[in-house]
């Protein structure tokens, strides 16, 4: 069996600046930024972990087409830790398709992607003691959970702030919160929306709240603090989505110098044909969700979509690849960076996408970050350390710039839809 391999530490990170076919490791802390205190002595670091997932785990992880074309992706694959960045000696681990702690430091497991506006749904389990929960806009260490950061608790009915309630915010009834049971899985979904939060536990409404102050977008973030927890089927999808195309493709600016086309067909869909050109945006864009569904034939078509682009220039941009080529037959090793992948600087673990079908990009940009979902599957997860330059091609960039659907060549015939964009504050 061809399997990705992933390892995970929790003590340090390392990203490397130049292009690599190997699949990417999950990430590790970031160290510029501080970790959450621990209460207790720090007991031995966890032994490290490595995990496999082969290229047919992570294709059974996609989600169903009507929810990633909804912008749904998966923050947890099910076999990896892909995408976490753990902040202190706890033993987050993952056991049978459930991410598992339960010894350790008090700190958190969070993305290594900032959301703002979302709609979040997981499942979990906790002993009938444990306190833990979910942290949304947060730092990797939160100092004050009142201004830092929004906590979602997991705890018993007697404890101050039961299950479902946000932590020294609002306060949800035990009766409504219900009692934990170490053999109970419950579905939780929050909704971060402005400056509302709204929770609910297995399809009922618990808990209410508007914070007088927007929180910025930040990490998601699941807790250890005492007892067991384990957390699966984490989705998540950003809000505020804000269509990109029309008819008259009046948000794009096209060149007619250029060899390729850009139109609007009957369907309205958007088809990019033949030679090398572009279609760039009027408006600038920085930190940003960008969903995309395409089509492509071809497993050596290809195509992309520029983003922070130096307005006017030709194509001088950070590139989300769009090709769904693959190397002797394993969808672990792109022929072409593959679709989801960040040209030149990092490919997609796998490749997601499926010729001659309707396939859906989730891209994410924000700040020195970068990472993007095919079907709801993560495929990359970028960090820019390079030193600061105009053109993304040269160096980093997080300043706002256009973004550019790629013609590449004489043989490109791709079509695009549901292109929508959200950016992050």
């Amino acid at each position: 069996m061809i399997v990705l391999s992933t390892s995970l530490i929790g003590c340090a990170r390392k990203d490397s600046e130049t292009p690599t076919a190997e699949p990417p490791t999950a990430a590790a802390p970031v160290t510029s930024e501080q970790t959450p205190a621990s209460t207790a002595s720090a007991p031995a670091s966890p032994e490290p972990q490595t995990y496999s997932a082969s290229a047919d785990d992570l294709l059974a992880a996609r989600l169903p087409d009507e929810e990633s074309a909804a912008g749904w992706v998966r923050l947890f694959d099910g076999h990896t830790l892909f995408g976490w960045e753990i902040t202190g000696n706890a033993n987050f681990r993952i056991e049978d398709g459930a991410i598992v702690v339960d010894q350790g430091d008090q700190c958190l497991m969070c993305t290594s992607t900032s959301w703002g506006d979302f709609e979040l749904t997981f499942e979990f389990k906790a002993d009938q003691e444990t306190n833990s929960g979910v942290f949304v806009r947060t730092p990797l260490k939160p100092e004050n959970v009142t201004s830092d950061c929004y906590e979602i608790n997991i705890a018993p009915d007697d404890n101050p702030f039961p299950t479902g309630s946000i932590v020294q915010r609002q306060k949800v009834d035990g009766e409504a919160a219900g009692p934990q049971t170490p053999t109970q899985w419950r579905t939780m979904s929050v909704i971060a929306d402005g400056k509302d939060v709204t929770v609910s536990l297995d399809g009922n409404v618990v808990c209410r709240y508007t914070d007088p102050v927007d929180l910025a977008a930040r990490r998601i973030g699941l807790q250890h603090n005492s007892g067991r927890v384990e957390f699966k089927d984490i989705k998540i999808r950003p809000l505020g989505m804000q269509p990109m195309l029309d008819a008259e493709l009046s948000q794009w600016k096209k060149y007619p110098e250029m060899e390729g086309t850009f139109t609007i067909n009957d369907d309205g869909d958007l088809h990019v044909l033949g030679g090398k050109t572009q279609l760039e945006t009027r408006q600038s864009y920085g930190d940003f969700f960008m969903l995309a569904e395409y089509k492509i034939d071809d497993p050596e078509m290809n195509s992309g979509i520029f983003f922070r682009c130096i307005p006017g220039d030709e194509m001088m941009g950070y590139e989300c690849q769009v090709n769904n080529g693959f190397k002797d037959g394993n969808r672990l090793t792109p022929l072409d960076c593959g679709t989801g992948g960040i040209f030149r600087r990092q490919d997609a673990r796998v490749i997601a996408g499926e010729n001659g079908q309707w396939s859906t990009v989730l891209l994410h940009a924000s700040g020195n970050r970068i990472a993007a979902w095919v079907g709801g599957v993560q495929v990359s997860d970028w960090e820019d350390t390079r030193e600061a330059h105009e053109n993304p091609r040269k160096g980093k960039r997080t300043s706002a710039g256009t973004i550019m659907i790629q013609g590449h060549d004489p043989n490109t015939d791709v079509l695009f839809r549901n292109l929508q964009i959200a950016e992050l504050e």
